[in-house]
């Protein structure tokens, strides 16, 4: 089971979202929050598989929660869920430590499917996301940590920015989803990022894409 912690101040968006949710096979909603403070001490406290964090709430917004989350444990897996794509939330969001971006339009099958992604390591970022964090990152000085990739590595992080999962890359390219998994681990460490999000971003940031 997955275990998920969901955190908005909408009732009415927790009992849809969390109803839909309870009734897949794999996916445990095992505590809710409506607000930031709340979600912080849950997430510490039960240490979920997933956060669900909503990024406008009473007293702590989502930004706030996820940042004092990731510096008390960087390992957690934060998605966020929100009505906002404007640039005063997407980029600090992310780089607060959120790993995964989804709007309150999506369907919650697509949400659900967003976890289970995440949960296995992937980021799932909104196609407006992925176009803004483009345009932003063009505009900023090159370092090149990339000079240092392999022709291999590489290919599979142009396939990690089109937003391809580990399975998909494995199949695409005949190798094991093991060695998919070693490649990407020697990705990140060289390019000095934590996860596929920064991957993407670095990714974008440059040019290579």
């Amino acid at each position: 089971m997955i275990n998920v912690l969901f955190a908005d101040d909408h009732e009415m968006v927790r009992i849809g979202v969390t109803a839909y949710l309870s009734a897949q096979p794999d996916i445990n909603v095992t505590a809710e929050a409506d607000d930031g403070g709340e979600a912080v001490r849950l997430a510490l406290e039960l240490r979920p598989d997933i956060v669900l964090m909503d990024l406008v709430m009473k007293e702590m917004d989502g930004i706030e929660a996820t940042k004092q989350i990731i510096e008390q444990w960087p390992e957690a897996k934060i998605i966020v869920v929100t009505s906002f794509i404007d640039d005063e939330k997407v980029y600090p969001a992310l780089e607060a430590g959120a790993v995964s971006y989804m709007l309150k339009t999506s369907k919650a099958s697509e949400i659900a499917k967003a976890i289970r992604k995440t949960h296995d390591g992937e980021s799932i970022l909104e196609p407006e996301v992925t176009g803004k964090i483009m345009n932003r990152m063009r505009e900023k000085p090159a370092d090149n940590l990339h000079d240092q990739l392999t022709n291999r590595e590489m290919e599979i992080l142009m396939l990690v920015a089109q937003g391809k999962t580990n399975q998909e890359i494995a199949d695409e390219l005949f190798i094991a989803l093991k060695t998919v998994k070693v490649h990407i681990s020697n990705i990140l460490g060289k390019l000095e990022v934590q996860d596929r999000t920064q991957a993407v971003i670095y990714a974008f940031k440059h040019n290579l894409v």
